[in-house]
C-alpha cells in the first residue's frame, strides 16, 4: 500500500507510482469523491468536457427550452 503524509498546511505529495498510474502531473486537477462516510476515491480530473460526450447515450425524448421552462414553472408553483 502506498501512503503519504499530510503537512501542517494540509498538503500531501502524491507518490510517483500513483501519479504515473493516474497520468497526472504538475498543474493537473484531481477530485476527491466520497463513496461512503469516511471513504473517498481520488480521481484524476484531466479529461476534457468534450470527452464526456455520449457518456449517457441518446435521450429518450427531445425537450425544447420552452417545455423545460414550463415544467420548471409548474413544479415551482406546486412547491409553494
Amino acid at each position: 500500500m502506498t501512503t503519504a503524509t499530510v503537512t501542517s498546511k494540509g498538503q500531501i505529495t502524491i507518490p510517483a507510482q500513483v501519479r504515473e498510474a493516474l497520468h497526472v502531473g504538475a498543474g493537473d486537477r484531481v477530485e476527491f469523491v466520497e463513496v461512503e462516510p469516511g471513504r473517498y476515491e481520488f480521481i484524476a480530473a484531466t479529461r476534457s468536457v468534450t470527452d464526456l460526450k455520449g457518456m449517457f447515450g441518446k435521450p429518450g425524448k427531445v425537450v425544447s427550452i420552452e417545455e423545460m421552462n414550463a415544467t420548471i414553472s409548474a413544479r415551482g408553483a406546486s412547491a409553494r
